[in-house]
């Protein structure tokens, strides 16, 4: 059956292939782009299958060889190589299995961070300011770009909230898996007696939304302008540049007042708006398909805790997938590939998992 559903993909990608020499093809870049992810996304499946066929032939040729041969050493050659050849072939099959599972669209989307400080006050709002860095830092070693969409800053130098946006390759991909609740442990600047005190933040990642996938009338919007507020000095304007944008129809209320300009505030405030609304109507289509999950890797929850930051022991643990680190340091720093990889593995294994059920 697996190879019955490969033969038909190359059929499949020999037309892509043809779609792609067409020169008014990028003529329509809504289509061009379709065409180009079809056309990544079955190569490197063909590749797969390519060395899959390969192997197996190999596999046939030693098999026959090692019935036709008499020498006992040449026999037994033979033999080792089937043994490595069978290994090659299952692992390759295994790749084949994953690969099948069609890339989501929405993993190549920039994205849009909200980290808010929860349990723990001040101490929670220097959390949120660490995960901030942590994720800027990550997205620097990926060569992505962000901008601040709007933060709320405390005496302290934490965050309350922070919204910001990230845009890159495969941004929404590698990160998707990070909403949700993140604790932390540690004995904070202020604690005298040197007890550890356990702090909570929440990381919503939405995927951010094109204007044509989402459409938001004037009529459903009220704007509203306001002088910019904080902890005081530069970041308190003088003049109303803040931004309050509310969604009549849904309630959602957006405010951005990190520039200086009232028109750059809107702008950016519609993003956020335009984000959310777009994340909002994927939750609502997705929520049967988790509600049916046992596993909480990939399901968005963000009422749901998913990592913890033990800054005595230096150990970073993500409970969906049981992984410890005792490198917290160095994640903190931004060195995640540890942790996001090992979790999009997992997710594409639950979705596998669910396809042959």
């Amino acid at each position: 059956m697996m190879k019955d559903r490969l033969e038909n993909l190359r059929n499949q990608w020999k037309q892509v292939e043809l779609e792609v020499q067409d020169p008014d093809l990028v003529k329509n870049v809504a289509r061009y782009k379709d065409v180009m992810r079809q056309h990544g996304y079955l190569s490197k499946l063909m590749d797969e299958y390519d060395f899959y066929l390969q192997t197996e032939k190999q596999l046939q040729e030693a098999h026959a060889l090692m019935q036709e041969e008499s020498d006992h050493e040449l026999k037994e050659m033979a033999r080792e190589e089937m043994h490595a050849l069978e290994k090659q072939l299952e692992q390759s099959e295994a790749d084949l299995k994953m690969l099948l599972i069609p890339p989501d669209p929405m993993e190549e989307k920039n994205i849009i961070m909200e980290i808010r400080g929860g349990t723990g006050g001040d101490e929670a709002a220097l959390f949120a300011a660490d995960l901030f860095k942590m994720y800027t830092h990550y997205a620097e070693s990926k060569n992505w770009t962000y901008e601040i969409m709007d933060a709320n800053e405390t005496e302290l130098g934490g965050f309350k909230e922070i919204v910001f946006s990230i845009s890159g390759k495969y941004v929404y991909g590698s990160l998707r898996y990070e909403s949700g609740v993140h604790r932390v442990q540690r004995v904070p600047e202020t604690e005298g007696s040197g007890r550890i005190h356990t702090s909570a933040v929440t990381v919503a990642v939405l995927p951010e939304a094109e204007e044509t996938e989402i459409v938001i009338k004037p009529e459903d919007l009220r704007v509203d302008v306001m002088r910019a507020g904080g902890p005081g000095g530069q970041s308190v304007n003088t003049t109303d540049s803040a931004v309050r944008l509310t969604h009549i129809p849904t309630g959602m209320v957006v405010i951005c007042q990190d520039e200086k300009s009232q028109i750059k505030n809107k702008a950016k405030a519609l993003r956020v708006l335009r984000s959310r609304l777009y994340d909002l109507e994927e939750s609502k289509k997705n929520q049967e398909r988790a509600q049916n999950r046992k596993s909480q890797v990939g399901s968005g929850d963000r009422s749901e805790r998913i990592r913890t930051y033990n800054f005595p022991q230096n150990r970073v643990t993500d409970h969906r997938i049981n992984l410890t680190l005792y490198k917290l340091d160095a994640v903190l720093q931004g060195d995640l590939d540890e942790i996001i990889e090992p979790l999009c593995i997992a997710a594409r294994e639950e979705m596998l998992n669910e396809a042959n059920t």
